[in-house]
């Protein structure tokens, strides 16, 4: 059995701050079993994407010499947990919204940057992050194979089934969503955002989780509030551990990634798959083109 954390926590404008809490809640998972421990979307910070200002641009850092990631390494070394690890990047001329995967023995597996980048408004990501360009990634870490897309990568069916065919046993999604502001309706999406994500474990019969913030944050006189509803769910959907909309808590839940092996494999998905019959899906319209002579 693989033991994962999910944690869920509010953040302040004092990255220091913020990354003490993670690493008390990190060190509290570990100390109830954890193996994998799960941090929201960019809890170094406010969800500075509200607004669109250039200061915020000094929030980045490259990964060399990075202010924080290699504390987060030695301390899944120290605990002998694997940390998926999301921050702001800066490489080159060019900014990400990126995830570290830091192995249980402190190594940086990889780099993922985030795929799909939402605009509207309080979600103004376009004007900070490049699109990433390292495509999906599944990491193999000292308790299973990891697939991590962060955020709005959690709506998009593609991202979860590339991270399974690519073998990815348990998906996880560090996450920074509330209620849209009233310019955009004022719409709820906590149900449907955990129904998405439900739909994609039972597709790729997979474990799934999700963490988010908590708490009403005001960026630059904008105002939004996070609806946290972080889940763990099973490889047929069902929720096996899920926070309210408010409390900073830590969840924890039990995998059995042997058997759900068995179940993938025995329930026919990935048998059945057609994919000469998907090229709609390599296109923006929908309509497949002939290959280029």
């Amino acid at each position: 059995m693989t033991k994962l954390a999910v944690v869920q926590m509010s953040m302040t404008t004092d990255r220091d701050q913020n990354v003490a809490k993670a690493t008390q809640m990190v060190r509290q998972a570990a100390a109830q079993g954890a193996h994998i421990v799960l941090l929201p979307e960019l809890f170094e910070n406010l969800y500075f994407c509200q607004a669109e200002r250039e200061k915020f641009f000094a929030l980045a850092h490259p990964v060399e010499n990075h202010p924080f990631l290699p504390h987060f390494q030695r301390l899944a070394q120290e605990l002998g947990v694997v940390l998926p690890i999301s921050f702001f990047e800066k490489a080159g001329q060019a900014y990400y919204n990126s995830l570290a995967l830091v192995d249980a023995s402190g190594e940086i597996l990889g780099i993922y940057r985030k795929s799909h980048i939402p605009d509207g408004p309080g979600y103004e990501e376009k004007y900070y992050f490049n699109p990433g360009d390292t495509g999906f990634k599944a990491f193999s870490t000292r308790f299973g194979v990891i697939g991590a897309g962060i955020c709005w990568d959690q709506w998009f069916p593609e991202c979860a089934r590339s991270m399974a065919l690519l073998g990815a046993e348990l998906l996880l999604y560090p996450t920074a969503i509330g209620s849209e502001p009233a310019e955009a309706g004022g719409l709820d999406t906590k149900d449907m955002w955990q129904r998405a994500m439900i739909g994609h474990a039972v597709a790729n019969l997979c474990y799934l989780a999700a963490a988010n913030r908590v708490g009403t944050e005001v960026v630059e006189g904008y105002s939004q509030t996070y609806y946290g509803s972080s889940f763990i769910a099973d490889y047929m959907g069902n929720k096996l551990a899920e926070a309210g909309r408010s409390e900073e808590t830590v969840l924890l839940a039990d995998l059995n990634l042997e058997e759900a092996r068995a179940f993938r494999a025995s329930f026919g998905f990935f048998r059945d798959r057609r994919p000469d019959l998907y090229g709609p899906l390599l296109t923006l319209d929908g309509k497949t083109r002939p290959p280029r002579s």
